[in-house]
């Protein structure tokens, strides 16, 4: 494992683009999924930076703010409604630090930064989904329990167990156009 002596975290910036995308990338090899990585800099400029964003990122650099290096991690986040608590929650879709530099401080820094972001926007919570299950593309079933680990021991995390992740692809969406009244 390599050390890091400084890093900071910043908001993403259009230019940040093609390092966002490379993080993504990154994070799908990890994942062992590269091939699900659909994510181009065209869609993150739009999604990310247009004139209504529907997600953000935070990405960590190494060095400091006045001399920065290069970037080792990314938080990528977008909000949601709650009806119950009438306020919006903040919903991370990804965290991603590289591996070799995982252990030093970086994601707690994210999260961090994320509760500042909740904060400033009445968040009522703040929500994320860990894989648990063995996939059939990974080797072992407990190939993310370090990630499992970290949220739960490390940042106080329970998991939600009485909810159950659901989820329809484009062809799942495009096939609820039957239900759409005239």
């Amino acid at each position: 494992m390599s050390t890091l002596s400084k890093f900071h975290i910043r908001a993403a910036k259009l230019t940040d683009v093609e390092t966002i995308l490379q993080l993504i990338y990154e994070l799908a090899t990890y994942e062992k999924e590269p091939e699900s990585a659909k994510a181009t800099p065209q869609l993150l400029e739009r999604n990310l930076f247009g004139d209504t964003p529907v997600a953000h990122a935070l990405l960590a650099v190494s060095g400091t703010e006045a001399t920065p290096g290069p970037p080792i991690g990314l938080a990528l986040y977008f909000f949601n409604f709650s009806t119950w608590t009438g306020r919006p929650g903040l919903y991370l879709e990804d965290l991603y630090v590289k591996p070799e530099l995982r252990g030093q401080g970086i994601g707690k820094a994210l999260f961090g930064e994320l509760s500042k972001v909740a904060r400033e926007k009445d968040c009522a919570r703040m929500d994320w989904s860990v894989l648990k299950v063995c996939m059939p593309s990974r080797n072992t079933p407990k190939w993310n329990q370090p990630s499992i680990d970290f949220y739960e021991k490390s940042l106080g995390a329970k998991p939600m167990s009485e909810w159950l992740g659901m989820r329809l692809d484009e062809q799942g969406i495009e096939g609820l156009s039957k239900f759409v009244t005239k």
